[in-house]
This record gives C-alpha cells, structure tokens and sequence, in this order.
C-alpha cells in the first residue's frame, strides 16, 4: 500500500517538475533568480527523496508480502480521483468535493456513516466560505450550473 502512494506522489513529483521546468524561467533577465528557481530545486528534490523512500520501501516489501486485497482500495481511489476531476469540470468545486468527499469516506470509512455524512458537506462549506466569501477568491465554475 506505501509502495503504491510512493509511486503516486512521484509521478506528482514529476508532473510539477515538468511544470517548473517547461514553464517557469529559472533566471530573470538581470541574472537573478526567477519564478522558476524554487519550484525547479522543490521538484528535484521531491522527485531524489520520493525515489529514495520508494527503492527503500520496495526493499522492504521484498521481505514482507503484502495482500492482494488492499490494492482494491488503491484503485476505486483512484478511479474516484479521476472522476472527482469530470465532476469538478460539469458540476463545479462546491458540489464535485462533497461527492467525491462522501464517496472516498463511505469507501475509507463504512462503520460511521453519519459523520461522513457531516465531513462530506461540512468542510466543503467551510471551504467554499473561507475562499469565495472571506478571500474573494472563486471557487471552480460549473458547466452546469446547479440550483444550490
């Protein structure tokens, strides 16, 4: 299961890198450091230590077998993620992040429905009042616009 989040958080790691270094200029005209500097060392250095844990993790998985069963759940997360990100496209931040918020605590966690229930709808409202009320800044549109 930590294999499986290693190799996840490197191809983040990777992604951002990508970004940093494609997009972002690594000096300014005047020679010094442009927007491009910090994330290029932050990415490299993620992508060196992500590396590192997983060779190290792997060495240890060879010792210990882990169930089948467990990458169930690694992939449905997955599978959640990627529709989290089609949900957020059609139905905007508010209302995609409480069901892929419901849908991953009904997976992760069965036995309390009702507080999953409540993080599901509570923290996406704390987060949709914090950015669009209190720091002016717009939550994800919608292309369907839902009455809520």
């Amino acid at each position: 299961m930590r294999v499986a989040f290693f190799v996840v958080l490197l191809a983040g790691a990777i992604f951002y890198s990508y970004v940093a270094y494609a997009d972002l200029n690594f000096l300014t005209r005047t020679g010094r450091p442009g927007p491009g500097f910090f994330p290029r060392l932050i990415g490299t250095a993620a992508i060196i230590f992500t590396l590192w844990t997983l060779v190290e993790e792997l060495r240890k998985a060879e010792r210990e077998r882990t169930d089948p069963r467990k990458w169930k759940d690694v992939v449905i997360l997955m599978a959640l993620a990627c529709s989290y990100a089609v949900l957020l496209k059609l139905f905007g931040g508010f209302v995609a992040t409480v069901i892929f918020l419901g849908a991953t605590l009904m997976l992760l966690n069965r036995a309390q429905p009702i507080k999953n229930v409540l993080v599901a709808t509570l923290v996406p409202s704390g987060v949709y009042l914090l950015f669009d009320r209190v720091l002016n800044a717009n939550m994800p549109p919608a292309l369907f616009e839902l009455p809520i």
